[in-house]
């Protein structure tokens, strides 16, 4: 950007990331949230600050940042809306997945592996230390950040993407809650298919025709399509399944520790057929969760702030015992 734009130097003195901004606007004081500043990969890995050499690297003024605040900070009142006059501004977790994990009823004694599914699924735990190395970037391992300070290591495995990219190859598409639990039930009556997806297929991205992308990769690997939308629901289910037990497995592997459950967010843990299908791929029990994670971390964080709630491991406490939760036991 500084070597496309040289006159920026000039005329910019501050770098904040847009949840920054609204604070800013709230409270009139400039600070870089850390969770959200930690998806910059600006971050030392190996600390709460910035990392001088990656901003020397891309040209980037140090002075445009501070030492990022961690969630929870008091910015103080809000000073530019008087219909919020007096009210504190809460540094929460700029980032939504970083509020997510937040609101995740995880055990206090670790082993829960994250699961955020939705278009993208997002499996990751939280951890006292960075996942890195070789096999860590092949594996695409993301090392960003909790808002107190820890590491919340994360991949991006393809999602629902598969099935909302094919059922425009279909006219009868489910539209509502009935059609969509019709087409479940459907899926769930059909054997455990043969051959699944390699949903790291890098051709799943953003094909013309989803369909037609799955069908080619089926084909070779000598195998036939599925006749219907049930079955495409069956494979894709079955498929996604064994890509969040593959991840699983990588972290287990790479950071050196076992899981004992998922704890499983978003639109995907809605659908019995996929959380049974990770259930099954990796050997665990699958918790689904009916949580609006992002908006429920972010009050977790403004609690804990104003001292309502002791500390996370207490609002995660509270929490187990006040929400709905579906668990998926392994049948295979």
């Amino acid at each position: 950007m500084v070597e496309s734009c040289p006159a920026v130097t000039d005329l910019a003195t501050r770098c904040l990331f847009l949840p920054d901004y609204f604070n800013h606007l709230l409270s009139g004081r400039m600070e870089n949230e850390f969770t959200i500043a930690s998806t910059s990969q600006l971050i030392d890995v190996h600390s709460t600050g910035w990392s001088r050499a990656t901003l020397d690297h891309f040209h980037l003024p140090a002075q445009w940042f501070t030492p990022p605040v961690l969630s929870g900070t008091k910015l103080g009142r809000v000073t530019r809306l008087p219909a919020l006059k007096g009210a504190q501004v809460i540094a929460v977790p700029g980032h939504d997945t970083a509020a997510a994990y937040d609101a995740m009823p995880a055990d206090p004694a670790g082993g829960d592996l994250y699961l955020s599914s939705g278009t993208w699924s997002l499996v990751g735990f939280e951890s006292g230390t960075p996942v890195l190395g070789p096999e860590a970037l092949a594996a695409r391992i993301s090392n960003e950040r909790t808002g107190d300070g820890r590491y919340r290591p994360l991949t991006n495995v393809i999602g629902l993407w598969l099935l909302e990219g094919t059922l425009k190859d279909f006219a009868g598409r489910p539209r509502t809650d009935a059609a969509w639990a019709a087409l479940i039930r459907a899926a769930e009556k059909l054997p455990a298919p043969p051959v699944l997806f390699d949903v790291t297929d890098p051709a799943f991205a953003n094909p013309p025709s989803m369909r037609s992308a799955l069908d080619a990769q089926l084909k070779r690997r000598q195998a036939a399509p599925p006749r219907n939308l049930a079955g495409y629901t069956r494979l894709i289910c079955a498929s996604l399944g064994r890509g969040h037990a593959d991840a699983m497995r990588a972290f287990e592997r790479l950071a050196g520790r076992k899981f004992k459950r998922i704890l499983m967010v978003g639109g995907g843990s809605r659908n019995r057929l996929l959380c049974q299908s990770t259930a099954d791929a990796a050997g665990l029990p699958v918790v689904s969760l009916s949580l609006e994670g992002t908006a429920v971390g972010n009050i977790a964080r403004q609690l804990i702030a104003f001292g309502a709630v002791q500390n996370l491991a207490t609002f995660r406490a509270h929490l187990t015992q006040n929400i709905r939760q579906t668990l998926y036991r392994p049948q295979t």
